[in-house]
């Protein structure tokens, strides 16, 4: 028999690093309970079998990756399936009742919500959780430029198609040291709704509205420029080119150049640590049911060590399934992605920001109460 991850997790949301295996053993020796449905976190679960399919965020598909193999130590007989459609995609599959669980780059708005309730259990709960939360990097590829800093409305200006060039005097002056040659920008988009894009377009609104005049969204607004599908696609773009530049996960940026972003005093890169610090001092959205935890980001901070391109990514699921199998499996895999295992995992797959003590303890409590209607 194997110790449950929904009681693993909950153990390590309350216990400190270190004492996992102490926490096996006990629970090891108490009597089975069930592994899904209203709460149950004492005691062991039997080892689970099905399959659990998910769909959406392709930025969170390295990191799935990484969860689900070392999932797969844990619970051997359950075969976790995931689409990295986008997360527009996702969302859709999700409410369609396509899918058990979906990954996005974005919360829920509210014609979306409320499809989702409807489609768990009908005006069900939602849970919404800030699993992986990771940077947005400003990726480019331009020759003989191997540092590159960039104001806030610099990025914008760029993006917007109005800093056109790579000798543009703004571009030079926050770059004194670089030779930034007299050659076009070609500036490289998603070309599907995506996540990545929503929050990369509401760091822009946020940091420099008179340039970013766009209402932001999941598809891109600007017309002109490349386009690409999904973050593969757009790092591969921005690799085909000279004087190219995209917003990528950093994770599948590879050889490509990062830019370092202007955050008040100084510029910072795209580094876990300073994308968990942005998430630490950011907000729950008000409004919003028992066991959704949407986070309205800090986009315009000006606080040092913290970088505001930011994409919290969460996975979207039903408090009440129809089958007690789906939301056993969902309870269990959730508990695993939360656990300091599971966001280890995803931080060596992927790059990514472990979650802080408090989300992992808050998140635990929506999986806890994960049961059939």
């Amino acid at each position: 028999m194997k110790l449950g991850t929904r009681t693993r997790g909950a153990s390590l949301s309350l216990a400190l690093a270190g004492t996992l295996a102490l926490t096996a053993c006990g629970a090891a020796n108490e009597e089975p309970a069930a592994a899904g449905g209203g709460g149950e976190t004492s005691g062991a679960t039997e080892e689970l079998s099905g399959t659990l399919v998910g769909a959406g965020a392709s930025s969170q598909q390295a990191a799935m990756q990484g969860w689900t193999a070392a999932y797969s130590s844990v619970q051997p007989g359950v075969t976790v399936n995931y689409d990295p459609v986008g997360s527009g995609g996702g969302r859709e599959q999700f409410v369609a009742g396509g899918v058990d669980f979906a990954g996005t780059d974005a919360a829920l708005d509210e014609e979306e919500l409320a499809g989702a309730q409807e489609r768990c259990a009908g005006e069900g709960e939602v849970f919404e959780l800030p699993n992986y939360i990771a940077p947005i990097a400003v990726v480019y590829n331009l020759e003989g430029v191997d540092e590159l800093n960039l104001p806030p409305e610099v990025v914008a200006g760029i993006f917007a198609q109005q800093i056109t060039n790579w000798n543009d005097p703004a571009i030079v002056e926050a770059n004194p040291d670089a030779t930034l040659p007299d050659l076009s920008i070609t500036p490289v988009n998603r070309s599907d709704e995506s996540g990545t894009t929503e929050n990369f377009a509401e760091y822009l609104a946020a940091v420099a509205p008179d340039v970013w005049t766009f209402e932001p969204d999941g598809v891109w607004p600007v017309e002109g420029g490349e386009s690409a599908q999904g973050t593969s696609g757009v790092v591969q773009a921005v690799g085909a080119g000279n004087g190219t530049i995209g917003y990528a996960d950093p994770s599948q940026a590879g050889d490509l150049g990062i830019a370092s972003i202007g955050v008040g005093e100084e510029f910072v890169q795209p580094t876990p640590e300073a994308a968990s610090a942005v998430v630490e001092n950011s907000e729950r959205i008000e409004g919003r049911g028992e066991y959704d935890y949407a986070i309205d980001i800090r986009r315009d901070t000006t606080e040092s060590g913290n970088y505001p391109i930011v994409q919290v990514s969460y996975h979207v699921g039903c408090i009440t399934y129809p089958e007690q199998e789906t939301a056993d499996l969902v309870a269990d895999f959730m508990s695993f992605v939360i656990s300091e295992e599971g966001q280890q995992a995803a931080a060596e797959a992927a790059g990514s920001a472990p979650v802080s003590d408090t989300l992992r303890e808050q998140a635990q409590g929506a999986i806890d109460a994960i049961s059939a209607g």
